[in-house]
């Protein structure tokens, strides 16, 4: 009986860790996206900056060393 109870303590413990390994991915997740709609709302913004630049800007960009 010592034994059984043994490895249900175990268990219960495993599954906890497991539990809380899988709510810090969720979170790890979350924040992620979070980054990546910022990131994408930054370039939103800097596009719209150069939405009002002239024809023709940059068409002749030297980017040679």
């Amino acid at each position: 009986m010592d034994v059984a109870l043994a490895t249900a303590f175990v268990s219960a413990k495993t599954a906890e860790i497991q539990l809380a390994i899988a709510a810090k991915m969720l979170r790890m997740n979350a924040d992620t996206a979070r980054s990546v709609v910022q990131l994408i709302d930054a370039a939103q913004q800097n596009f719209d900056r150069l939405a009002n630049v002239a024809s023709g800007i940059g068409e002749n960009l030297d980017i040679s060393v």
